[in-house]
C-alpha cells in the first residue's frame, strides 16, 4: 500500500509518518494478497491543540474510512487503525454469510483464509426494517437543504434539476453541509 499523508498546521515528522504506516498497516494482515491502494491520511491540529486524523483507503468494492479526534495524535491514530480493523473484520463478516447464503464461495475482496468472527452486536445492526419508495423531484441544492431541514431528516435524495441525475444532500458533523452527486 501507498501513502500519501499531509498536514494541516502540523509537520509530519518521519517518526510521524513512521507511526502512522506502521499502524495503518495492521490491516493488510486481513488480506491474502496486499491491496494495491493509496491510503490517504490528513493530520491535522486545531487552535485548541486537539488533533484530527482522517484515513481514507479506497479499494476495488470498499472503501475504508475513518477518523477521530483526540488531544494526542498518537492516540487518535490508534484508534482509527483499531476502527478501520473493525470495519474490515464487519465487512469480511458480512461477504463471507452472503456468499455462504448464495452458495459462491467467492469473495469479493480476497482476504486470508483465518476465520474472524464480528461482534453480533455489529452484525445485527446491518437488519433492513424498512424499505421507502418514492418520486424525485427535480430541484437545487439549496431547495433540497430546505426540504431536509423541514422533514428533520440528516439526508435528502433528489434529482438535480441541471443535470436530471439523483444527488443527496447530507448534514455533516460540523454542522454544514454535503453533496453527494454520481460522476457523469
Amino acid at each position: 500500500m501507498d501513502y500519501n499523508i499531509r498536514g494541516e498546521n502540523i509537520e509530519v515528522t518521519p517518526a510521524l509518518r513512521d507511526y502512522v504506516e506502521k499502524k495503518v498497516g495492521r490491516v493488510e494482515k486481513y488480506f491474502s494478497n496486499t491491496p494495491n491502494a493509496t491510503v490517504y491520511v490528513n493530520l491535522k491540529v486545531y487552535n485548541d491543540r486537539t488533533a484530527k486524523v482522517e484515513i481514507t483507503i479506497p479499494m476495488p468494492n470498499l472503501v475504508l474510512r475513518a477518523e477521530e479526534k483526540n488531544p494526542d495524535m498518537y492516540a487518535a491514530v490508534d484508534v482509527i487503525a483499531d476502527k478501520l480493523e473493525r470495519q474490515i473484520r464487519k465487512y469480511k463478516t458480512r461477504v463471507n454469510r452472503k456468499h455462504r447464503a448464495n452458495g459462491n464461495n467467492a469473495d469479493l475482496i480476497q482476504f486470508v483464509d483465518t476465520e474472524v468472527v464480528a461482534d453480533t452486536e455489529e452484525t445485527e445492526d446491518l437488519e433492513l426494517v424498512r424499505t421507502k419508495r418514492f418520486d424525485l423531484k427535480p430541484m437545487d441544492s439549496e431547495e433540497a437543504i430546505l426540504q431536509m431541514n423541514m422533514l428533520g431528516h440528516n439526508f435528502f435524495v433528489y434529482t438535480n434539476a441541471e443535470t436530471n441525475l439523483p444527488n443527496v444532500v447530507y448534514k455533516r458533523k460540523d454542522g454544514r453541509y454535503g453533496l453527494i452527486e454520481p460522476n457523469a
